[in-house]
């Protein structure tokens, strides 16, 4: 099926090749030496380049830039993190529900995808670029009887996603060579506000003014504090001095009194002298409140709480325990990312067979917590009163550990009712 659908796409691709190769050409010629070439299929590069999308408060934000701040690498960091660090199971469909089975496709998701990656990276690699680019791309290689052997993840750079009638098709560069990708050959996991073919980021979507005042702020404290944490000020002589006095004082005073290892040297002022300050001092200006907001509106773009990036500052609204904020974090961020992702693996692995699936393993997230792992298995196995829904080799299987006999009975109220009482003692007997 791939080696068809390849076929029928090489004219295009070459057409592809031709016209990227022509347009990077021409772009080539107005790069400097201080600028790496642009390839023309990396939009947000050419914007970068010629610096046309600065947010209002200065700063160039693109992909690269935003993780200079530390509330979007905390926030990509724990998503990805999270998501990259939950098992993946494969399940098959049957009469009375579903069973975990031994497909080969466990080991390309939960152990090693491509020779290049481990799996834990490929997810992390592959859940950031849609946090940060908008949709993360991994080309599908079959083998000649269509069975996927290798998942490649490809760079959001170096795929361009055609819409041709109500299918896509991807032109990616894999290897140093351009080839053209049915969609079912690519898993394309695209963020909110995806129109069919390609997703905004988050950073270009929501955030892009939050981490524009984010960077500017963090520059402005490095400058402050280089500065000696002073301020900006101006030197004011009744005179009227040369331009070569100026610039000799102007030089002498750098030298004496710029820097931190210099803040605290005594300033000599003759000649009548006097020092005037132009600009707001940092508690004027609130740059620690400032950068704490900036903080939260960050967290708030990505869906994180901002507690658990370390803004601590605020309570949490999620309860208190670590059992709580998991499952807070679980439903209300990660599940807007494990659906998608489900579905698309699902879809594009077994595209005719819709007998097993792939789903991610939520209660994965609360196995650090040995308490509160052990109460929600308490409450699955059942106890009096209350019907338990799972079995005693359910739990032992995600603990990986062997089953037991009778083990798969699954605990309720009337198995207990109806079990026989224990037989009297005989009172003749001590």
């Amino acid at each position: 099926m791939f080696g068809r659908k390849q076929r029928e796409l090489a004219a295009q691709v070459q057409q592809q090749a031709a016209r990227m190769q022509e347009l990077e050409q021409q772009l080539a010629t107005v790069n400097n030496q201080d600028r790496a070439p642009v390839s023309t299929s990396n939009r947000e590069g050419i914007l970068d380049l010629f610096n046309v999308s600065p947010s209002h408060a200065g700063p160039v934000v693109n992909a690269t830039t935003a993780m200079r701040s530390s509330a979007v690498y905390a926030s990509v960091a724990l998503i990805a993190g999270a998501i990259a660090s939950m098992p993946k199971p494969i399940f098959q469909r049957t009469a009375v529900g579903r069973e975990p089975t031994d497909h080969p496709y466990w080991w390309l998701l939960n152990e090693e995808p491509t020779p290049c990656f481990s799996a834990y990276a490929f997810w992390e690699y592959l859940v950031s670029c849609k946090l940060l680019r908008g949709d993360g791309y991994a080309y599908i290689d079959r083998n000649g009887a269509g069975v996927p052997v290798e998942l490649v993840p490809v760079p959001w750079a170096n795929v361009i996603a055609e819409k041709r009638g109500r299918r896509l098709v991807y032109f990616i560069e894999l290897d140093g060579e351009y080839i053209g990708v049915d969609q079912d050959d690519m898993l394309h996991f695209p963020s909110l506000g995806f129109d069919g073919v390609k997703s905004p980021s988050v950073i270009k979507l929501a955030a892009k003014q939050a981490v524009g005042v984010s960077l500017a702020a963090e520059e402005y404290a490095g400058r402050f504090f280089s500065n000696g944490a002073r301020p900006d000020f101006a030197l004011k002589h009744p005179g009227n001095p040369t331009k070569e006095q100026v610039n000799l004082l102007r030089e002498m005073w750098q030298e004496r009194h710029q820097g931190v290892g210099h803040s605290h040297l005594p300033a000599v002022l003759t000649g009548g002298m006097d020092v005037a300050e132009l600009t707001m001092s940092a508690e004027d200006s609130q740059l620690l409140e400032t950068r704490k907001w900036q903080v939260i509106d960050i967290a708030r773009a990505f869906g994180v709480p901002p507690h658990m990036i370390g803004e601590t500052e605020k309570t949490s609204a999620w309860g208190t325990g670590i059992e709580q904020m998991s499952i807070g974090f679980v439903r209300f961020t990660l599940n807007r990312h494990l659906r998608p992702i489900e579905q698309e693996l699902n879809r594009k692995l077994w595209p005719s067979s819709p007998r097993y699936f792939v789903e991610f393993n939520r209660e994965g997230l609360l196995a650090g917590d040995s308490k509160a792992e052990a109460e929600y298995f308490t409450k699955a196995l059942g106890g009096p009163g209350n019907r338990g829904y799972m079995t005693v080799n359910e739990v032992r299987r995600i603990k990986n550990l062997p089953p037991i006999e009778g083990g798969d009975v699954l605990y309720t109220p009337e198995s207990t009712s109806n079990a026989q009482p224990p037989a009297e003692p005989d009172q003749g007997q001590p």
